[in-house]
């Protein structure tokens, strides 16, 4: 089946007990034991399992390929579990522009319970194959990157993850449908489902994906059962709704995303735009073989550094200045004054979250809030 189908599909059965299409929400914490104390339905416990968290998880791995899953109550609680299913002394690798809540985490969190890390940036793949060690377990990628929209090249990295025996990561958040990492040799994918895939900033979520249910994978799904930070069902309910829609909304994320960008390319206050889409940026090249469209964000350096920017997100009508990604409205911010002390974002940076609006309208929006 193609991927708008599986979308449309996966995760999604008429209810047995009613025949409802729209699956019912299973508010329960708790489930009733048989007589002779066995769970022959399958569920015991919220925090264990739930039919809607089940539902998401048996819907996102179709959707990416994957062989199992494991729902999360955001995307960070996902990627904690990664690192909790490690042991102390092993090695992480990661990209120096990502995230800055995972940076965050591994630098002020587990560092601290001995797990060794290194920052490259990994769009340079001599830097990445220089950093390896013997004891690496995981090569954390991002690709498109946050905020700098640099370009990972997948195939590369995997290869040389799994040389050394260590397990590639991807956070496929900014690129979910349009970029397929299992095909690229990736062997986790995470996604905050917050994002794309909730689609209207109306619920927290995030997600892991195997590619093989392999035993660092069942790790991880013994570290989400005991650790508990699990989404409610109504969480998933509307996690797995989202998808349905995912492959189309992305297009039209990604289509605005292009316009725009070609924009503010000619805008004489823009000193630079951070857009794989566009033929001039480092990674086009790569992003066109690994990407089928180019993605929903970008970024942008604005003439006069940090106030001029500020100016900017003032300014704008249908922009809103908030943090986040991935909605049907069109997000502005400053991600320099966001990540706060030890931020590598240039002060003159704006991230755009491209939303479902015209892009014409969005433009001269942009327009004269630049002035």
């Amino acid at each position: 089946m193609k991927i708008e189908t599986i979308a449309v599909h996966a995760g999604h059965d008429p209810d047995s007990a009613t025949g409802a299409v729209a699956a019912p929400i299973h508010l329960t914490t708790t489930f009733e034991r048989d007589i002779d104390g066995a769970y022959s339905r399958g569920f015991m416990y919220s925090r264990n399992d739930n039919p809607n968290r089940q539902a998401l998880e048996e819907g996102i791995a179709a959707l990416e390929g994957g062989a199992a899953a494991a729902a999360f109550g955001s995307g960070t609680a996902a990627a904690m579990s990664i690192l909790q299913a490690l042991s102390p002394n092993d090695h992480v690798l990661a990209h120096t522009d990502a995230y800055y809540g995972i940076t965050r985490l591994i630098r002020d969190l587990f560092v601290r319970w001995k797990l060794e890390v290194d920052f490259v940036d990994m769009s340079d793949l001599a830097a990445v194959k220089k950093a390896l060690r013997p004891n690496t377990k995981i090569v954390w990628t991002e690709t498109p990157s946050n905020p700098l929209l640099k370009i990972v090249d997948l195939a590369a990295v995997s290869e040389m993850a799994h040389a050394g025996n260590a397990i590639c990561v991807c956070d496929n958040t900014w690129a979910p449908i349009i970029q397929r990492p299992f095909d690229l040799g990736v062997d986790i994918i995470l996604h905050s489902t917050t994002k794309y895939f909730g689609g209207h900033c109306d619920v927290l979520g995030g997600i892991l994906v195997g590619k093989i249910d392999n035993d660092f994978f069942k790790r991880v799904r013994h570290i989400q059962y005991s650790g508990g930070a699990v989404p409610s069902p109504f969480d998933c309910w509307l996690i797995l709704r989202g998808m349905r829609t995912l492959p189309w909304r992305m297009r039209a994320h990604c289509e605005n995303a292009a316009k725009i960008a070609e924009y503010l390319a000619q805008d004489r206050h823009v000193e630079r735009v951070h857009y794989p889409g566009l033929t001039n940026h480092s990674g086009h090249d790569i992003a066109k073989k690994q990407m089928s469209i180019f993605g929903g964000m970008l970024s942008l350096e604005v003439k006069g550094g940090r106030n001029a920017a500020m100016n900017v997100a003032a300014k704008t009508k249908i922009f809103t200045r908030a943090t986040s990604l991935g909605g049907v409205e069109s997000l502005i911010e400053h991600r320099a004054s966001i990540e706060g002390a030890g931020t590598t974002s240039p002060e003159g940076l704006l991230r755009l979250s491209i939303g479902l609006e015209n892009a014409d309208d969005l433009i001269e929006d942009l327009a004269q809030a630049l002035g």
